[in-house]
């Protein structure tokens, strides 16, 4: 089994469409399982008109709960907990403390001070996951909940579940549409895998953002190689980025023009690949067939 994730320094590179496509493309040759690893935005499953078949909730950790007919209102834990997540009582026939869930960081020492036994940790859901059908092959994807933490954890688990999918199917390739940035989400897709395809824009930020996903990818040894986005907006800005690429032996696999037609393919919900002949079309092919070869 062969683990691949895309990854941009920054967002909106492409990399999804290119996960789509690329899954487009691998799906002829042998069975491959499909991962979102963009928790915190995951919009895989547009472009590949998923189909919901599994869902589960992810805890994210522990919250805590104040029972209002135990609570002496002694006002030890609103002293203790350092993250002022503890109500005081304020109106005059509200006798108990609450916690704010937001504010909560779970830590327990309100649980384990309170003298009258009042406070109880309970499983706080941080989001769900899910496995989906494709024309493709299964998905597995998540959606974290809004102000919640720990996403690296919730990546783990899709990756997890993705394996397990691909050891009980016999299928040989994972493809993983990783998420952006260099943060702990980008560290947990990026871990074990065979190859990391790195897409960039030819734009000052691109470039720089680039230059901070390669080191990375560098730091867990893991093989890498770019691949450039609308090249033809910046021949200049591509020509840095090649010229980074080379400096630090990393291999440039291919260079994907401007084409509203990939805009056109995903408002169909279709990879680009799929949606008909074009010069980004043969590009992407090439591109894959290159991404082939390493394997």
């Amino acid at each position: 089994m062969k683990q691949i994730v895309i990854l941009s320094g920054k967002g909106g590179t492409g990399k999804t469409s290119l996960a789509a496509a690329f899954a487009h493309l691998a799906s002829r040759e042998f069975p491959v399982v499909l991962v979102d690893a963009d928790v915190d935005a995951a919009n895989l499953e547009l472009v590949l008109s998923a189909r919901i078949t599994e869902r589960h909730s992810f805890i994210g950790g522990k919250v805590a709960i104040i029972d209002p007919d135990k609570c002496a209102a002694c006002g030890i834990c609103e002293t203790i907990c350092r993250f002022d997540a503890v109500v005081k009582p304020e109106e005059p026939d509200r006798c108990y403390y609450s916690v704010s869930p937001i504010s909560c960081e779970g830590c327990a020492a309100c649980y384990y001070q309170c003298p009258e036994g009042a406070i109880q940790m309970q499983d706080r859901e941080a989001g769900e996951w899910f496995v989906s059908e494709t024309p493709y092959g299964p998905l597995v994807h998540a959606r974290l909940h809004p102000a919640q933490e720990n996403s690296g954890k919730l990546v783990t688990v899709v990756r997890q579940k993705a394996r397990q999918l691909a050891l009980d199917e016999g299928r040989e390739l994972i493809i993983i549409d990783g998420p952006p940035g260099i943060g702990c989400p980008v560290i947990s897709a990026v871990g074990g895998v065979d190859i990391a395809l790195m897409v960039a824009e030819p734009t000052v930020a691109g470039t720089h953002d680039l230059e901070r996903i390669i080191q990375t990818v560098e730091h867990f040894r893991v093989r890498g190689a770019v691949i450039v986005n609308k090249y033809d907006l910046s021949i200049k800005g591509t020509q840095a980025i090649e010229e980074f690429c080379k400096n630090h032996n990393v291999p440039v696999l291919g260079k994907v023009p401007f084409d509203p037609v990939v805009t056109e393919a995903m408002v169909k919900g279709v990879p680009v690949t799929a949606f008909g002949d074009s010069r980004v079309v043969e590009v992407i092919s090439a591109v894959w067939g290159a991404v082939r070869g390493m394997l």
